[in-house]
């Protein structure tokens, strides 16, 4: 098994497990390759330390020193600050609402008071939400990234 670290169009990071590096070049030629935050297709290899498992254990018991871990702010931060991003927009779409293509009626209704406040998202057009905004209506633009929606494996 072959772990790399790719790196999509948009500079978002994630790994891809492969059974060689044949099947990445065969899968990344055939297009089954995209970015599980937005969903670009443009992919690409990044350079990252192979990590070799010689059955030994963690090196302790043979007086070797542990392998080092990234400084803080290094290329692992991104994929990181990805992860927590994710996190925390899936646990917002779990604590709202879907209302769709209702959203600006919704919106509307609730600040004026004709249905009762409860949290919703869903879907407008950005001119839409800018007068959303005008009006007075707290509204947060997302953006709808097909990773916030399935769980990663």
């Amino acid at each position: 098994m072959k772990v790399l670290d790719l790196q999509c169009e948009r500079q978002h990071v994630f790994e891809g497990w492969f059974a060689s590096e044949e099947d990445y070049h065969q899968q990344l030629e055939r297009g089954l390759l995209s970015c599980p935050v937005c969903g670009a297709t443009a992919v690409q290899k990044m350079l990252s330390a192979p990590r070799l498992n010689l059955g030994r254990g963690d090196g302790v018991a043979t007086g070797e020193a542990p392998a080092p871990q990234p400084a803080a702010g290094s290329q692992g931060a991104p994929a990181g600050l990805q992860a927590q991003v994710l996190r925390a927009m899936r646990e917002l779409i779990a604590r709202t609402e879907d209302v769709g293509e209702r959203f600006a009626d919704e919106a509307r209704a609730m600040h004026h008071g004709e249905i009762e406040q409860r949290s919703i998202r869903g879907r407008t057009t950005p001119d839409v939400a800018r007068e959303l905004i005008d009006e007075g209506i707290d509204i947060l633009p997302l953006p709808d990234l097909p990773a916030v929606k399935e769980t990663l494996q």
